[in-house]
C-alpha cells in the first residue's frame, strides 16, 4: 500500500492529466457512435442523414436532367471549400512544428497558466504530439474530401443510358457522400482540436471546453423532430 501510495504520489499529474484526457474522448466518442447511429436509424432527424438524402436527390436530378452547369459550380464550391480548410491545417501544421522544436522555451511560459496539470516536459510534448496528430488527420480528410469531389466532376457529367459504362445515380450519390463525409470528419477533428489546445492550459479548461463542444455539436447536428 505504501509503495501504491508513493507512486500515486509521484505521478499524480499525469495520472491526472491522462485521466481526464480519457474521460473527454469517452464523451465525445460516445456523442459521434450515438450520432453516426441515430443518422443511419432516422436520418431526417441529423443533419447528417437529411444531407445524405439531400445529396441523393441532387444527383439524381442532375444526371438526368442534364444540369451539368449547376454540377460543376456546386462541386467547384465544395472543392475550394475542403482546399481552403487541407491548407489552414497545414499551416497549423507547421506552426506546431514550430513549438515542438522550441518547446524549451515556450513551455515555461505557458506552465504559468497551467494551474490544474502537470509541468512535465514529456507531458507537454505528448500534448503537443495529440495536437500535431489531431491536424494531420483534418489534412487527409479535406485532401480525400477534394480527390472525392473531383471524381464526381467527371462521374457527374457521364450521359446516362446504354453507353454509361455503369455509371448510375446512384454510384455516384456513393461518391459524393463519401467525399461529404470525409470532409466531415475534417472538420470534427478542428472541433475536437479545441480541448487539446485548452489542454495546455490544464485539466479545467480542457473538461469544460469538451462540454461547449459537445452542447455545440449537439446544437449543429440535431434536427427539431416536426409532426
Amino acid at each position: 500500500m505504501d509503495s501504491l501510495a508513493s507512486f500515486i504520489s509521484a505521478y499524480w499529474n499525469y495520472i491526472a492529466d491522462l485521466t481526464v484526457f480519457l474521460l473527454c474522448v469517452v464523451i465525445l466518442g460516445t456523442y459521434q457512435f450515438r450520432l453516426v447511429r441515430r443518422s443511419r436509424l432516422s436520418p431526417t432527424r441529423t443533419v447528417q442523414g437529411l444531407n445524405a438524402l439531400a445529396r441523393n436527390a441532387w444527383v439524381e436530378r442532375v444526371m438526368t436532367e442534364d444540369r451539368d452547369i449547376m454540377a460543376v459550380q456546386t462541386l467547384r464550391n465544395a472543392t475550394m471549400a475542403a482546399t481552403l480548410m487541407a491548407s489552414t491545417a497545414v499551416i497549423l501544421i507547421l506552426g506546431i512544428m514550430n513549438m515542438l522544436a522550441s518547446a524549451d522555451k515556450i513551455g515555461p511560459t505557458l506552465h504559468i497558466l497551467n494551474l490544474s496539470g502537470s509541468h512535465e516536459p514529456g507531458m507537454w510534448i505528448f500534448k503537443l504530439m495529440l495536437i500535431l496528430v489531431d491536424f494531420f488527420v483534418a489534412f487527409f480528410s479535406f485532401s480525400l474530401a477534394v480527390r472525392g469531389y473531383n471524381h464526381v466532376g467527371f462521374l457527374i457529367n457521364v450521359p446516362m443510358g446504354s453507353g454509361s459504362h455503369g455509371v448510375t445515380p446512384a454510384k455516384v450519390a456513393l461518391h459524393l457522400n463519401r467525399a461529404s463525409a470525409y470532409y466531415g470528419i475534417g472538420m470534427r477533428t478542428y472541433y475536437f482540436s479545441v480541448p487539446l489546445l485548452l489542454w495546455l492550459f490544464g485539466l479545467v479548461g480542457m473538461l469544460l471546453s469538451t462540454i461547449g463542444v459537445l452542447m455545440v455539436l449537439r446544437h449543429l447536428d440535431h434536427l427539431p423532430q416536426q409532426d
